[in-house]
């Protein structure tokens, strides 16, 4: 068992494919052998999280998710010295006589150990299991019991005691993060109910409190959306199937770590080099309007791409721009659009471009091998076949394209909606790499990046201090800079992304974080 890190990458399995490692495995064991392993590692996790926990409350669903807690429960109640275990049981479905034999052999276990079994939660406690559901299906208005587990979800998350989900948190959709749980009521929406619980969560992760065990695979949705508020800190334990099937199992996606976040090259010693030898990056936007003045987006960028690396960076305004140097950066060299020699430049089009940037479109995606496109450019590309032809054909001359879109922007090129787009953030972003055959950096909680026939990778870094005006653009620049290093499209994405998020995890506690000074510490 050990904690996940971004130190190291991760494999990530789909429940389908879960299921089917756990087939395979058990097929190889003597019966309700994983089921021992699962309920043993729950139950060490449990002590070595809160190890001075007197009262323990599980809370066992009608799957073997449930089992997985019974097993817990009889190892925390036998080891316990001066510790009560209560558990919780939903009951089995209409219809069901019993639960499944691997759990129907927990239960029994547990309750020859003489585990307190009760109708209701304890009236106090200071850690508790959530063991209802895991992996084993939505919990929604349709499925019966919905409104029990609803019921001690609520009472977990209003304790304030520490909280540690078998598998998957309950109401988290494993392979996509969306947070599927149903109403209390019919007035209060999905949405609203699901807001509340994830934001008693961040309470509880803020406090280190919030823990889930991930049992043979890790899965995709811990770590993207809605995961990483409901999820915690995540463990994990293959339960001794590293060297059987699941070793051999292609993945689903990746989880981004640090070994995988590859960087430039800039060797320091290398002493005939120049600033040629780290390229160039031209950033294109921050239109300037007698209404509106975006020019500091491309500067953001600009700055970005500087201090991620780039030998030189040009900066080309759009509309009437009244900047002709940047005091903060002088560095940065000036030109009007038509100057640029984009066929020898890393471009980052659209920080900041307003409606200017649809002009210059055409010839960006015509002339620039080497082409990073965000914000405004999305939004121009989104509203035009002509422009999305051409951006579907660059990748015919060899040329290679990056895409930033946050999840509204993803939603307006595939012609759905943002909660569409986060409801499955990896296929979106799959989807859309596939359909402009570029590289896609979907942004968000767990930024996705895919591209045509290389594995998705969900980034492991950043938090919420980046949920502020520009930290995208910044990104762009950051971006530009690693692919004018000389890596590839897909590479320099993951890096900028992973290296992008360490910089907000690293950052001190009694410094805002903006974008500006982000740019800084490129």
């Amino acid at each position: 068992m050990r904690k996940i890190s971004s130190a190291q990458s991760e494999p990530l399995h789909s429940v389908a494919a879960t299921r089917e490692l756990e087939r395979q495995t058990a097929a190889g064991l003597p019966p309700h052998t994983l089921m021992q392993r699962a309920g043993l590692s729950v139950a060490r996790l449990a002590v070595a999280l809160a190890p001075h926990a007197q009262r323990i409350w599980i809370a066992c669903g009608p799957g073997n998710n449930g089992g997985d807690g019974f097993e817990a429960a009889m190892h925390l109640h036998q080891w316990g010295r001066n510790v009560t275990v209560t558990v919780t049981w939903t009951g089995l479905p209409a219809g069901k006589t019993s639960l499944p034999p691997d759990a129907q052999t927990s239960r029994e276990r547990a309750l020859a150990a003489g585990v307190p079994m009760a109708a209701e939660p304890p009236r106090d406690f200071d850690f508790c299991i959530d063991a209802l559901l895991g992996i084993g299906g939505r919990l929604d208005g349709g499925r019966e019991g919905t409104a029990l587990m609803r019921n001690w979800l609520t009472r977990m998350q209003a304790s304030g005691a520490p909280r540690l989900a078998v598998d998957v948190p309950t109401g988290l959709e494993a392979d996509t993060g969306a947070f599927a749980m149903a109403a209390e009521n019919t007035t209060t929406t999905t949405t609203d109910f699901a807001t509340k619980l994830i934001a008693n969560s961040q309470d509880r992760i803020w406090a280190g409190g919030t823990f889930t065990l991930s049992l043979l695979t890790l899965k995709p949705g811990l770590f993207t959306a809605h995961g990483r508020d409901c999820a915690g800190q995540v463990w994990f334990d293959d339960l001794g199937a590293d060297s059987g099937p699941s070793a051999s199992c292609t993945p689903d996606a990746w989880l981004l770590g640090a070994d995988q976040a590859t960087q430039p090259a800039r060797q320091a010693n290398a002493h005939a080099s120049h600033k040629g030898t780290f390229g160039d990056v031209a950033v294109l936007g921050g239109e300037s309007t007698a209404h509106s003045h975006m020019a500091g987006a491309a500067l953001l960028a600009a700055r970005a791409a500087l201090h991620a690396g780039a030998g030189r960076v040009f900066v080309a305004l759009l509309g009437s721009p009244a900047v002709a140097v940047d005091p903060q950066q002088p560095e940065l060299m000036f030109r009007a659009p038509e100057a640029l020699d984009l066929a020898q430049q890393v471009v980052v089009c659209g920080c900041g471009g307003g409606d200017a940037v649809r002009a210059v479109l055409p010839k960006v995606l015509s002339a620039a091998p080497k082409l990073v496109l965000d914000a405004d450019a999305l939004n121009a590309i989104a509203g035009d076949t002509q422009l999305q032809t051409q951006l579907t054909t660059r990748h015919r001359r060899g040329y290679s394209t990056v895409l930033t879109p946050h999840p509204l922007e993803a939603a307006r090129l595939a012609g759905t909606s943002s909660k569409e787009v986060q409801a499955d953030r990896l296929t979106a972003a799959r989807q859309l790499a596939g359909r402009f055959q570029c590289v896609v950096v979907l942004k968000g909680s767990g930024t996705v990046i895919a591209a045509p026939g290389r594995p998705s990778a969900i980034n492991s870094t950043g938090n919420a201090l980046l949920a502020t005006a520009g930290t995208g653009d910044v990104l762009a620049g950051m971006l530009g800079a690693s692919m004018a290093g000389g890596l590839d499209a897909f590479e320099a994405a993951r890096g900028a992304v992973f290296a992008h998020g360490r910089i907000a995890d690293e950052w001190p506690d009694s410094h805002p974080l903006t974008a500006s000074a982000l740019a800084g510490r490129a």
